[in-house]
């Protein structure tokens, strides 16, 4: 897994292994339609494949690492060896990360930005993957300027990961939206992105089908594909260098026509 950030927008494409994601809960929890989801996952455009075994929609339910490991396993062995490179592993948990490690996956999804497992830095410093570290809280109240909030939690992360010798150049930053977030923040946070660049990261947006979208446009989860290309297009705008999406193929040709205009 390689990236030259600056040059293009990448794309990841949403892959749960669940019963109960918010989205596409239930659709692949067995590991042949997992498979067969991440070849059209590729087929379509994307970058990478984010596979989650254990949701984290709101009022989610916490599963143990080892449940979280037998979702995950099999569809990671059923993978070829080049796919799992380009597999990110959404998780927070350090035991499932080391083990998706040892497979031999390219990248660590951390919904809570290292703070979570504290164990999290030290997996994957052990390793050359990258780490994906987004920024979470467990309520939406923040006592300052939110973004500057969500910096102070990022040199938290940052300091963290250089600690464990995770290097600069494999950490890429993700605002979380949705997460410790209402839906007028995460539309602040939106607007705002950019300011997230000073801290010389590549940030990844996470916009997909979530609430925010749905609280806008009054639209259930599976009517707010336009919004979430909307989404995607400002987030390119305002410096968002991976977008994690459900629906790879608009968002891939979004991005090829956002890149023409905001990356000459």
């Amino acid at each position: 897994m390689f990236f030259e950030f600056g040059k293009r927008t990448y794309v990841m494409g949403i892959l749960n292994v669940t019963p109960d994601s918010f989205s596409d809960g239930g659709m692949f929890m067995h590991a042949e339609a997992a498979c067969e989801r991440a070849g059209v996952i590729l087929a379509e455009g994307a970058d990478i494949i984010d596979i989650g075994a254990e949701s984290s929609r709101p009022g989610y339910q916490s599963i143990s690492a080892e449940e979280e490991w037998k979702r995950m396993e099999p569809v990671l062995l059923g993978l070829d060896a080049a796919v799992r490179e380009k597999v990110s592993v959404d998780t927070c948990k350090a035991i499932v990360a080391e083990k998706a490690l040892g497979a031999g996956v390219g990248m660590i999804n951390d919904i809570w930005g290292l703070q979570g497992d504290n164990r999290m830095a030290a997996v994957v410093g052990a390793s050359d993957a990258y780490l994906v570290a987004m920024h979470n809280q467990d309520d939406t109240d923040y006592g300052q300027d939110i973004i500057e909030s969500m910096k102070f939690f990022f040199d938290k992360t940052i300091n963290s990961a250089r600690r464990a010798g995770i290097r600069e150049e494999k950490l890429i930053l993700d605002p979380g939206i949705g997460f410790g977030k209402n839906a007028a923040q995460n539309l602040e946070v939106l607007r705002r992105l950019n300011e997230l660049g000073t801290l010389g990261f590549p940030l990844l947006l996470g916009a997909s089908r979530k609430r925010f979208i749905g609280h806008v446009l009054d639209a259930a989860v599976d009517d707010r594909y336009e919004g979430t290309l909307a989404a995607s297009v400002i987030g390119i705008q305002q410096g968002a260098d991976i977008l994690r999406v459900h629906d790879v193929a608009g968002n891939v040709k979004v991005a090829k026509i956002a890149d023409a205009i905001y990356r000459r």
